[in-house]
């Protein structure tokens, strides 16, 4: 007679899922980074944020949401808390004052140099527990994972696109 019971769900279905490792691992992520870098009271999206907008002075908050695939929305709350703590001006464009160009200021500058040593530190410590040749294998696989998936995600990386319209390239 065939068992017709249903397999008993177990937390190892959780525990092994991609879905529940990678979500894992971001919060580790963050929580690496938050600690190396705590000294300058950044968050990763800042930090992404203040790169972009030193590589790309003039980048409006549309393109540079692209650039950093981060939802436009939640990410006028980052601009709003870079510009309070000074690190970055926004100014209107010449050709449309509606619309606000990014600039970082010399204090941004600065921090940025500065978090560099300590940013470095948590990616290092993020793949500290591999053996260097698993990290190289673990970011070629995510990076094919990420390009392969990208148009799935709710904000899709559009870098080439964002920056083609600034005239620069990335």
């Amino acid at each position: 007679m065939p068992n017709n019971k249903p397999t008993p769900v177990t937390m190892d279905a959780v525990y092994t899922a991609p879905g529940y490792l990678f979500r894992r691992m971001q919060q580790i992520a963050v929580a690496l980074f938050i600690e190396e870098c705590k000294a300058f009271d950044l968050t990763p999206v800042q930090y992404a944020a203040l790169v972009t907008i030193s590589t790309h002075p003039g980048i409006d908050a549309t393109r540079l949401s692209a650039v950093i695939a981060f939802d436009r929305s939640t990410l006028g709350n980052v601009i709003e808390r870079l510009q309070a703590k000074e690190f970055i001006v926004r100014k209107p464009a010449p050709e449309d004052k509606r619309v606000k160009l990014l600039y970082l200021t010399k204090a941004g500058a600065a921090v940025l140099s500065d978090i560099m040593p300590s940013v470095d530190k948590a990616q290092a410590r993020m793949l500290q527990p591999l053996k260097p040749a698993d990290r190289k294998t673990l970011l070629a696989l995510l990076t094919q994972l990420v390009d392969l998936n990208n148009e799935a995600s709710r904000v899709p990386l559009r870098a080439e696109d964002a920056l083609e319209h600034l005239g620069r390239s990335g």
